[in-house]
């Protein structure tokens, strides 16, 4: 079955060639191998699985929405099913809130796995609700299954591994692609993306606009003598704001949402209020009386004229200093550095250890230079206190492990260092050159980073900012397991036993009845119960089933599965299957 040419001659033997496949990175063979064993075995909850898994793997999520949704109709008690379909629905525009619901049921019938937990974490965290986030993945992190143990090197993998980054992002507080966009809204977010540009383009387009304009109507001024001629000339530019407005508004179709998009993306809101207040500042430029104290000049140079021009003029720069100052500064990026470092198998994580780390490096150099500046201000000597930065910014890159495969953090480590050593000589001896080679390092930290930025752009690859920060998917485990299976043995003690005993839990606790069951060709129990199994399965629907053997007599077995009420019946999809020997005198020959 290794082979390419052979070919399997049963639906499970197919399944397990196309989890194989996966394992290999071929889906689309896995994909032909799954297809294959749902043609053999249209009943095949685990082949619907496998094809759905197959379509998502190679991109196509709309295809892998049908079969996901056949397997849990096939078993509606199999927990896999119900993290596959809710991992299909996580994709697909507007079934935020199904997919949720289908993590949970998941949750509920295993709360003993990690990967429901881990789904209902992406979830949340693909909502910006970062602590909710944090919350299920320690849940997950906090089972241990033994199939998932870390491997030999030490590092977690499959949906352990997918906890841990994903772990270390919400404690980043990453933002998600569509910061804008709550996947709970049931709006395509093409929609949204579209009113998003619209809005990102009028700010942009009349923020540029008013500030050159400024500029040229004060050159005008204060140049040619010409500030009645400029101004008038500033309200042309003003009034052409308006078609602006009216064509960017056009389109932007979910007027109904905006208010929530502007609140869920601090930075569009604050781009959309700064391009406002640039108008507003603007008008009153033009408009306001000005008593000029010399003709012609007064105007340009009054204070009023001089702080309202700043707000048009430098409202930009300065909001992007201030974003800057706060991507570095959110987040936990040490604490995140410890669970990318506990996933470092995984290529993800290694993308995100490097990207942790030049957030480090940004915070120690913007502490660097407020010390620096601290101590010009009060006392030269207090530059001293940097030399701290540096040893702290190496103990906290350490939590990621070795410091290695980025050359150009290597360089910002230096420089940090070197910018800590000149500024507190500095501040010690008085020298002159030993400040300017300080604050000489801390401007080359910035063409470093600059030029690292460049280079990724440049060639494709990630770069050192928050936007390279990946949130790591498909490393579940579950989706690929197979079903448990009722060997013979079984079947024949369940169809042959005198009487069938459920146990189940309820708010008096375990309790157990009487049932009459039977055994479906999918290997799914199906029982017909009395009505506190049927409220009792409403709140906890883990059960256990156990018959003795009629004909030998000497076994019993216990079937641990979900229960799942349908019609008349209660369907009970297996999780583990028991088998045990009765004692009596036949144990000692």
């Amino acid at each position: 079955m290794g082979e390419e040419d052979d070919e399997p001659e049963n639906p499970r033997a197919w399944c397990e060639l196309a989890v194989a496949h996966l394992a290999a990175g071929r889906p689309e063979a896995a994909l032909r191998a799954a297809t294959a064993a749902a043609e053999l075995d249209p009943l095949s909850e685990w082949a619907h699985r496998l094809v759905s898994l197959g379509h998502s793997r190679i991109g196509d999520d709309r295809e892998a929405l049908a079969p996901a949704r056949e397997a849990v109709r096939l078993a509606p008690g199999s927990w896999p099913s119900r993290v596959r379909l809710a991992e299909v629905l996580r994709r697909t525009p507007g079934r935020w809130g199904e997919a949720r619901e289908q993590a949970g049921l998941a949750a509920r019938f295993a709360p003993e796995e990690p990967e429901p937990q881990v789904v209902l974490g992406d979830l949340a965290l693909l909502r910006g609700a970062h602590r909710e986030a944090a919350t299920h993945y320690r849940t997950a992190l906090s089972t241990s299954p033994p199939a998932r143990e870390p491997d030999a090197g030490g590092q977690e993998r499959g949906a352990r591994g997918q906890a841990r980054i994903n772990l270390g992002l919400a404690l980043l507080r990453w933002d998600r692609p569509r910061a804008h966009h709550d996947p709970a809204w049931p709006v395509d977010p093409r929609e949204t993306g579209r009113a998003r540009r619209a809005l990102e383009v009028w700010s942009r387009q009349v923020r540029l606009l008013l500030a050159v304009t400024t500029l040229a109507v004060a050159g005008a001024a204060l140049a040619l003598d010409r500030g009645g001629e400029a101004r008038l000339a500033g309200v042309a530019v003003l009034l052409a704001v308006v078609p602006i407005t009216v064509r960017q508004a056009r389109r932007v179709r979910l007027w109904s949402h905006v208010p929530a998009m502007l609140a869920r993306d601090p930075w569009l809101g604050t781009a959309v209020a700064s391009a406002v207040l640039s108008v507003a500042a603007f008008t009153l430029w033009l408009v306001l009386p000005v008593v000029p104290a010399t003709p012609g000049l007064a105007p340009v140079l009054d204070p009023l004229w001089a702080g309202l021009a700043g707000v048009v003029v430098l409202g930009w720069p300065a909001l992007a200093g201030v974003r800057l100052f706060a991507e570095v500064w959110r987040g936990r990026p040490v604490l995140a550095l410890e669970q990318f470092a506990a996933a470092a198998g995984e290529r993800v994580a290694r993308r995100d250890v490097v990207v942790a780390r030049w957030l480090l490096v940004g915070r120690a150099w913007s502490a660097q230079l407020a010390l620096a500046v601290v101590a010009l201000a009060v006392d030269p000597r207090g530059a001293v206190l940097g030399l701290a930065v540096p040893y702290l910014l190496h103990r906290a890159s350490r939590r990621g492990g070795p410091v290695t495969g980025d050359r150009w953090l290597g360089v910002a480590f230096a420089l940090v260092l070197a910018g800590a050593v000149a500024c507190a000589t500095g501040g010690l001896t008085g020298w002159v050159w030993a400040w300017r080679a300080g604050l000489g390092a801390k401007l080359a930290v910035v063409l470093v980073f600059a030029l690292r930025a460049v280079r990724a752009w440049w060639r494709g690859a990630p770069g050192p900012g928050r936007a390279s920060l990946l949130m790591a998917e498909d490393l579940l485990d579950a989706e690929t397991r197979p079903p448990v299976a009722l060997d013979p043995e079984v079947r024949q003690a369940l169809a042959y036993a005198r009487g069938v005993v459920v146990a189940f839990g309820d708010e008096r606790g375990p309790r157990v009845a009487g049932v009459i069951g039977t055994v479906s060709a999918l290997g799914e129990l199906r029982l017909i119960a009395g009505e506190e199994v049927w409220a009792a399965i409403g709140t906890d629907p883990r059960v256990a089933v156990f018959a003795a053997d009629a004909l030998r007599r000497r076994y019993w077995v216990e079937v641990r599965g979900v229960a799942w009420a349908e019609g008349d019946l209660v369907r009970v999809t297996p999780k583990q299957v028991l088998v045990t020997e009765f004692p009596g005198r036949h144990q000692r020959r």
